[in-house]
């Protein structure tokens, strides 16, 4: 059951640069919209089951969990307008390559923070870097706007990053239905103000495009995301951000597939290299996590690890 779960959660996730480039090339939908409408109902998913069973924890929130929820709430809604954009401009696979390297940045940030890291972690990174100008550098010879497709892939990523990082701040005392509601209602908001500014329609799109929006939010802001939440209650925080990161090759295939996306050699080696460093890297932060852990246990620490401190490992695409 776990193996379809999984399988599951990867089509989802990798579904989702195919499915926001095809919606923005063959319909009238704005890259906001997406980011919006996704959110929105998302928000109103993931409320359903708490408002029913305990609607006085949104009662409870506290200040600190609203404000970092908020930083979360913005650096999402950055995330996906940068993403979302660059699928407008580089291909599939570079920018969901690209864009992957929020674990990256998650190891950079803590090493900015203190944290000194295992030799597999820095040596992830350099392999990741590597692939990151493999890639740059065949689309910056190719065409500026996929070079600039790049460059907000990468700082979609980062972006993520620091989503996850807050993210996991407010989940250490938040319930996951009262989070993800609260953090995706307000990155709802957040993007309807973007979309103002930018004079991006948030409305009034083709029934094509209101189809590619429903597709989107169930195919990888439902089912994959909700896949991930249940295998991190029965399998390892490390296997299932391994399996994640199969949303790598899993795009490439589906874009090639159904958008008939090709790339340069160059390309798919850049993508191995970010695969590999991003492998390395996960694996180099869960074994010191898990050796907190025992550390922890040794001291006679009681009970698992908080679900909200799994969670913030997921990815946001």
């Amino acid at each position: 059951m776990n193996l379809l779960i999984a399988a599951l959660g990867v089509l989802g996730v990798a579904s989702s640069g195919p499915l926001i480039a095809a919606t923005l090339g063959a319909t009238t939908v704005s890259a906001l919209a997406i980011a919006f409408w996704r959110n929105a109902i998302g928000a109103v998913v993931m409320a359903t089951p708490t408002l029913v069973r305990e609607p006085r924890q949104f009662g409870r929130i506290t200040g600190s969990e609203f404000r970092w929820s908020l930083v979360a709430a913005v650096a999402l809604a950055l995330h996906f307008a940068c993403f979302i954009t660059s699928l407008q401009l580089t291909s599939v696979a570079a920018a969901t390559a690209l864009v992957c390297l929020q674990s990256a940045w998650i190891a950079v940030i803590q090493l900015f923070r203190g944290t000194r890291h295992r030799w597999q972690v820095l040596a992830g990174l350099g392999i990741a870097l590597g692939g990151v100008v493999t890639i740059t550098g065949f689309d910056m010879g190719s065409s500026p706007d996929a070079f600039l497709g790049d460059v907000l892939a990468v700082a979609g990523g980062a972006l993520a990053g620091l989503y996850t990082l807050a993210g996991g701040k407010a989940r250490q005392t938040m319930t996951t239905g009262t989070y993800t509601t609260l953090c995706y209602g307000m990155c709802a908001a957040v993007v309807a103000v973007l979309a103002v500014f930018s004079g991006q329609p948030l409305a009034g799109f083709d029934a094509a495009g209101w189809l590619g929006i429903i597709a989107i939010t169930v195919c990888a802001q439902l089912v994959g995301h909700t896949a991930f939440n249940h295998l991190l209650a029965t399998m390892s925080p490390l296997l299932v951000s391994m399996i994640i990161l199969l949303e790598i090759p899993g795009a490439a295939l589906l874009a090639a597939v159904f958008l008939h996306e090709t790339l340069p050699a160059g390309t798919y080696a850049g993508l191995a290299l970010i695969l590999a460093g991003l492998a390395v890297v996960v694996t180099g932060q869960r074994s010191r996590a898990d050796r907190r852990r025992g550390a922890a246990a040794g001291k006679g620490a009681q009970g698992d690890e908080p679900p909200s401190g799994r969670l913030a490992e997921l990815g946001t695409d």
